[in-house]
């Protein structure tokens, strides 16, 4: 898979709030959840980033952990779902308020 068209989640974690919400506002990457103070007093955030924008975030005070590629993640649990309705008998006739189209 191709890194152009990978996304990752990443946890993005500053040694203090200050460092965190100006990088936030600098790069302004997709973040999941809110902003949580750890027991050593940094401040941290998942995020959703390409690979490019990963390195962005890497700088002085900041740590970037790379925790899965979410969309090879994603395309795994894709192949997990069915297709149809299981819970359809097979011979079920559709009912609702639309007209039946006819071929001709």
């Amino acid at each position: 898979m191709s890194s152009e068209n990978s996304t990752l989640r990443v946890r993005v974690t500053a040694e203090d709030a200050d460092t965190l919400r100006a990088l936030l506002r600098e790069v302004r990457p997709d973040v999941g959840g809110g902003v949580r103070r750890s027991e050593d007093g940094t401040f941290g955030i998942d995020a959703y980033v390409s690979p490019e924008q990963a390195e962005a975030l890497d700088r002085e005070g900041v740590v970037v952990t790379v925790h899965e590629n979410a969309t090879a993640t994603g395309r795994a649990r894709q192949s997990e779902v069915g297709e149809g309705d299981r819970f359809a008998p097979e011979d079920a006739v559709p009912h609702g308020l639309a007209l039946k189209a006819t071929h001709a």
